[in-house]
């Protein structure tokens, strides 16, 4: 299976539904984790990913993602349209709200990178 086939294990509603939730730390694993700053409406976020970890696919329902590699490489899989991209140090990638994502590690040590995250209500939305 490849890290874009991977599903997250997301909460259901009563239909079956993934469903959104306000804090998304209990649902995957990193090395480390970070906030710099929160404000309402907006926050910054240091995530460090072993080789092994990844953010499962998700997507906000109005916030976008801004991603900015501080070390090692990450690999972005994005739907609609479906896209992979890969990001070193010094480079970043937006992800518009509603936009499905994955974000992996794309190297053979850690990658730590900041997540800009605004402006609007967070949430984060698993999918299967």
């Amino acid at each position: 299976m490849t890290a874009d086939e991977r599903p997250a294990t997301a909460p259901r509603d009563k239909a079956g539904s993934p469903r959104s939730v306000r804090d998304a730390k209990g649902l995957y694993e990193v090395e480390r984790r970070a906030r710099h700053a929160e404000r309402p409406g907006f926050r910054i976020t240091e995530l460090t990913l072993s080789p092994e970890q990844q953010v499962p696919w998700h997507f906000h329902s109005s916030v976008s993602d801004t991603f900015y590699v501080l070390e090692g490489r990450l690999r972005i899989f994005v739907r609609d349209p479906k896209e992979a991209v890969a990001l070193g140090p010094g480079e970043t990638l937006t992800v518009a709200p509603r936009r499905p994502h994955l974000v992996t590690n794309a190297g053979t040590t850690s990658a730590t990178f900041l997540v800009l995250q605004g402006i609007g209500d967070y949430d984060f939305v698993p999918l299967v």
